[in-house]
């Protein structure tokens, strides 16, 4: 996987590295899934209006933002020491700290392209991010990426405020947990409901009445997701006035998805990465899951040709 600069529409942040990431055989979140995502950029019509860009590593002082030092600690150690599973379904392999370090460093990149240059980013890295707590890993995630460059957005770049949007099929747990108890920041998601983590409830709405969550039922499709934009998630984001909105884009809500109960189309989270540009004319958008690679392939493709149609304008 080579990259190399092809223009300057949208920049596209990932890393040969993100591959080497070990989960195991047979674990879902496995290597394939972003060459899937990858695969997809190359088939569009344009590609030669995609910056692919290599990211940089993010500092332990920068994941201190969101996370407790023995966290971190705890995630080298086990990397330098071979790997281990810090649960029953989030491994570290020999490389994955290293690996990790970059993966927030790409959605950290992509924070200093919205907030210096005015450009939308999109993030295709690995380990993905929304499930890590301020102080343990879980959910295939070692450190939680968007809450991250959130907090970088806040604290770094000296935003006012900042949001961040999850459509992930499930509940991005560690994002609101990290993310509800600071004024300045807000985090909305829509999830399957119930399902794993358990977390998300509606009656969940922060200390500052700064969280939306939006549970769905098993099988919605096209009708409830657009219903509940129309109805909670616009007029949420409208009425806190972000100064700069993050999106958590897992793409395991697609109707194929072997994680998933949903019934999502590429076209419907595209149509998700259109209303949100109405609201905030560049945003970064970072992969979190997504685990059937057809899907995934035409997901990212889908809503990439949607940042770089609306950059034309």
């Amino acid at each position: 996987m080579r990259f190399e600069y092809l223009g300057s529409m949208i920049n596209i942040f990932s890393s040969e590295r993100f591959l080497h990431h070990d989960t195991g055989y047979g674990h879902p979140e496995r290597p394939e899934r972003l060459s899937a995502c990858i695969d997809g950029m190359k088939k569009s019509a344009h590609t030669d209006q995609m910056n692919w860009i290599e990211p940089r590593r993010a500092t332990v002082e920068e994941l201190k933002l969101a996370h407790t030092p023995a966290h971190i600690m705890n995630v080298r150690n086990t990397a330098e020491r071979g790997g281990f599973s810090l649960d029953a379904d989030t491994t570290v392999s020999p490389e994955s700290y290293d690996i990790a370090l970059q993966s927030s460093g790409a959605w950290l990149d992509g924070i200093d392209r919205l907030t210096d240059a005015q450009e939308s980013s999109f993030v295709l890295s690995r380990p993905p991010g929304h499930h890590a707590e301020r102080d343990h890993a879980m959910g295939f995630c070692l450190f939680n990426n968007v809450a991250v460059a959130a907090n970088y957005a806040l604290q770094v770049k000296g935003l006012e405020r900042v949001a961040v949007l999850d459509w992930d099929v499930h509940h991005g747990n560690g994002t609101q947990h990290i993310l509800e108890s600071d004024p300045n920041l807000a985090y909305c998601s829509l999830h399957q409901w119930p399902y794993y983590p358990g977390t998300g409830a509606e009656h969940e709405t922060g200390d500052f009445e700064n969280v939306l969550n939006v549970p769905l039922s098993m099988g919605s499709g096209r009708e409830a997701y657009f219903s509940a934009f129309d109805s909670k998630v616009m007029p949420f984001l409208k009425s806190w006035q972000p100064d700069l909105l993050i999106i958590s884009a897992g793409f395991d809500a697609s109707q194929n998805d072997p994680l998933g109960g949903m019934n999502l189309l590429p076209e419907h989270f595209a149509e998700f990465t259109r209303q949100c540009l109405d609201f905030k004319p560049h945003l970064l958008v970072g992969l979190e899951g997504g685990y059937d690679l057809g899907d995934l392939a035409d997901c990212s493709r889908e809503v990439a040709e949607v940042l770089i149609d609306h950059e034309r304008k």
